[in-house]
């Protein structure tokens, strides 16, 4: 199962908000609604994450085993 943890920990050691997401950025909120509720997003989109966070693959997501 694909986790969001790490952008939750990655916005906040950045300082950045959801709210600037949405409204300086142009993420969907309907994308920030997806990833809190553990849905799937686009590598699109996660790609647009890591160029506006500055950041690898890794501060987005991680594999959770679901054992």
């Amino acid at each position: 199962m694909i986790s969001y943890a790490p952008f939750y920990k990655t916005l906040l050691k950045k300082g950045i908000t959801e709210y600037q997401l949405i409204f300086k950025h142009g993420v969907s909120a309907n994308t920030l609604h997806r990833m809190k509720h553990g849905e799937t997003i686009t590598l699109k989109t996660l790609d647009t994450l890591c160029f506006i966070l500055d950041c690898t693959v890794s501060d987005i997501i991680e594999y959770v085993s679901e054992e």
